[in-house]
């Protein structure tokens, strides 16, 4: 986003929300292409809750793309485009924007594409596909194709898939921004392993000193016989972050029935809009029912910029994406390891949010525990 605008004037975020209960999941959502998708209510806020749970041998895993990318340099002092994409320090409003493009199909737009890694032998339980952005930049996308978007499965041909919830959907006087989400788990249970397209995102490109972004990233839970007993947690929401907001103003979600031993191992994602590269101040702690306090970050997410526009897994990129840049411009999809937070075991964790001098949205929070050792 741009260094000097103003950004949404209060904070909302995930207001200490505690998670016991299964929760069934909702129907899929893949259907062939038609002229219009079916009218899906938006809110401006949509305060975080339980998507999905389980206690099962198992775990969590992940496949996650930008959908734009810098074109070239619009601020005179902005870093090259090509070392943005490389990773360095660069803020979306300093550059004209473009969707990025694998499929080579003249009929499609910003089409990406990511790996998804589900072990041999697992079985899918749940998937969920979300995906939102900026609709207007030097262009205004209108909101009405917000909850569409195209999906191939590894070798497979596009598929409409619709929004089948409640879509996020916030303007301000520089953005206009939104996250859909569907229920994937057949498909996915068809698809499997490899690497999966996302096409036709909504989103706007161009310039402006807000800047543009947007991406996708799709959340699998599995089972396999061989792999620990795991507790896996998914919540989801559209909240924003206020320009400013710091420590003081940062909110908490609180997870609860753990049952994690001391010594467990746990991994924590989420997938944020419109953060920076190179703006200080927004963070992520975790504090353990026992009183453990720890900063969440890792070598491509410093404790104080976790929010930094990157694509990682324990601070490494852990599976193959087209494109595959490093600072992805306001589009974050981070998972971070939690065992720091578990050495002492834990019943429950309090996961604390604080936003960057420009702000920021968030939109999905997982987290994967073991349940016993």
């Amino acid at each position: 986003m741009g260094s000097s605008r103003r950004f949404l004037g209060t904070l909302g975020l995930l207001s200490c929300l505690v998670l016991s209960a299964n929760v069934p999941a909702a129907a899929a959502a893949a259907a062939p292409p038609g002229p219009a998708a079916p009218a899906v209510r938006e809110m401006p806020k949509i305060p975080f809750t339980q998507r999905y749970q389980a206690v099962q041998r198992g775990g969590l895993v992940r496949a996650s793309n930008s959908s734009i990318a810098c074109r070239r340099e619009e601020a005179p002092d902005a870093e090259p485009c090509a070392d943005v994409k490389r990773g360095a320090a660069g803020v979306n409003g300093d550059f004209d924007m473009f969707y990025s493009e694998v499929d080579k199909d003249p009929d499609t737009y910003n089409s990406t594409r990511a790996e998804l890694k589900v072990p041999q032998g697992a079985k899918v339980s749940y998937a969920r596909l979300y995906w939102g952005g900026n609709l207007r930049v030097g262009e205004q996308k209108p909101p009405q194709d917000n909850g569409r978007v195209l999906v191939a499965e590894p070798g497979g041909a596009y598929k409409e898939v619709l929004a089948d919830t409640v879509i996020g959907h916030r303007t301000d006087a520089g953005s206009d921004a939104y996250q859909a989400s569907a229920d994937v788990t057949p498909l996915v249970r068809k698809g499997g392993a490899g690497m999966w397209t996302v096409a036709q995102l909504n989103i706007a490109m161009g310039n402006s000193e807000v800047g543009a972004w947007g991406g996708w990233t799709l959340v699998v839970a599995y089972e396999h016989p061989q792999e620990p007993v795991r507790r896996i947690s998914l919540w989801d929401g559209f909240e924003s972050l206020a320009a400013g907001a710091g420590g003081a103003a940062g909110e908490t979600v609180e997870i609860a029935g753990l049952d994690a031993a001391a010594g467990s191992a746990g991994k924590a994602g989420v997938v944020a809009y419109d953060g920076d590269r190179g703006t200080l101040g927004d963070s992520l702690t975790v504090t353990a029912d026992s009183g453990r306090r720890v900063d969440v970050s890792d070598a491509e997410n410093p404790f104080n910029d976790v929010m930094n526009s990157t694509i990682t897994e324990f601070g490494h990129q852990s599976f193959v994406r087209q494109p595959e840049h490093m600072n992805n411009l306001g589009y974050d999809a981070d998972v971070f390891d939690l065992s720091p937070a578990l050495s002492g075991g834990a019943r429950s964790l309090s996961f604390r949010f604080a936003g960057e001098s420009q702000g920021q949205f968030l939109g999905v929070l997982f987290v994967q525990t073991d349940a016993r050792r």
